[in-house]
């Protein structure tokens, strides 16, 4: 008998879940929104460094590569350390941190002619970053989806969810009966949860603001590595191409209760500002802002499998900001662990990865 499965969020966490279960099981998804990819998924920084979060993030970045690069989603960009005089010690650690190879203040000028010689003492540069074409992935995992079998609904709201012998019966535009039930639902995650009578973990949704300036000095940016601060007291920031405009975000993570977010000026401000300290050409017009939320576990580790006292309730959540770099090994984890198949990850992945761990028992 075929398993009907009911994923609740259509971000990239739900859609690729939806690509790679869908051979196995009649899948439908639930988007509360008029359009896949709403919320985190469609304000994404669109970036892949294989280096980037703790080592359970990190683990999945290295599993889903393979995957970014046969599908032709990555392009290459690189990515500059920057920092100021005083910084020296929080600059070596995130040269460790993240791989970096530590360059003169001319080699760095080359790439980036706007730098700042008063104030850039400190830069590092690692090659292999890249730009990773969210649109395409999410829509292609998507046709995938639909290929298979599978039912993807928007303006489908979950308004309740009640669990009926063995059934799940879930109230939204219209009602559906599902056997499992695939909790994708981002900075919502936990409200889900709870309306299905399920434990919570203890999600919190973290916004980050951005804001679309034009490319600074009339330069041609679109060559131009990813520039980055130093995670220190004086705040980070970070800076990038974005299709010849130039994207600055004050890299801020600030705790909100989920909603549709939206960009604080002041923050944008102050982001811009520790910004325009490292570059010659001052920020002169805001063409554009936004924010999003990325929505971390306790431990900043994604939540990936069947609930440790709700055997048909699987988490698909957590993300952060790891969300597309993590997808492909992260929807092929969950796919593997419904089909009963030995999953690809190793097993202390997978444990890390398991809801089980904010288990009182374990």
């Amino acid at each position: 008998m075929t398993r009907r499965v009911l994923i609740i969020g259509g971000g990239i966490a739900g859609i690729s879940a939806a690509a790679r279960i869908s051979p196995d099981a009649e899948v439908t998804v639930l988007e509360s929104e008029n359009a896949i990819g709403y919320h985190a998924t469609g304000r994404s920084a669109a970036a892949f460094l294989k280096d980037y979060g703790n080592d359970t993030v990190r683990a999945l970045n290295y599993a889903s590569a393979n995957y970014l690069e046969t599908h032709d989603l990555l392009s290459p960009r690189g990515m500059l350390l920057l920092a100021k005089p005083h910084q020296f010690d929080a600059f070596t650690a995130d040269c460790q941190e993240l791989g970096m190879t530590q360059l003169g203040f001319d080699e760095a000028r080359q790439m980036v002619p706007i730098l700042n010689a008063d104030t850039c003492a400190f830069a590092a540069y690692r090659e292999d970053v890249f730009d990773l074409d969210t649109d395409k992935m999410l829509q292609g995992f998507a046709k995938v989806a639909r290929q298979n079998g599978a039912v993807i609904r928007c303006n489908a709201k979950v308004n309740s969810i009640v669990r009926r012998g063995r059934v799940w019966s879930i109230e939204a535009e219209e009602a559906y009966e599902a056997d499992i039930i695939i909790n994708a639902a981002g900075a919502w995650a936990d409200q889900i949860a709870q309306m299905a009578g399920v434990s919570l973990l203890g999600f919190q949704p973290m916004r980050r603001s951005m804001a679309r300036i034009p490319a600074p000095g009339g330069h041609d940016v679109t060559k131009w590595p990813f520039l980055h601060g130093v995670h220190d007291e004086d705040g980070v920031w970070y800076a990038k191409n974005d299709a010849g405009k130039w994207l600055v975000s004050p890299s801020e993570e600030h705790p909100m209760d989920p909603f549709d977010a939206y960009a604080d000026d002041m923050v944008l401000a102050q982001g811009l500002a520790r910004y325009e300290q490292m570059v010659t050409e001052p920020v002169t017009r805001l063409e554009t802002s936004w924010a999003g939320l990325r929505t971390f576990a306790p431990d900043r580790a994604l939540v990936l499998g069947r609930d440790a006292t709700t055997p048909a309730f699987y988490w698909c959540a957590g993300q952060g900001g790891y969300g597309f770099q993590t997808a492909p090994a992260a929807s092929q984890l969950l796919a593997d662990l419904l089909a009963g198949r030995p999953p690809q990850l190793t097993a202390d992945v997978i444990e890390a990865l398991s809801p089980s761990r904010f288990s009182p028992s374990h």
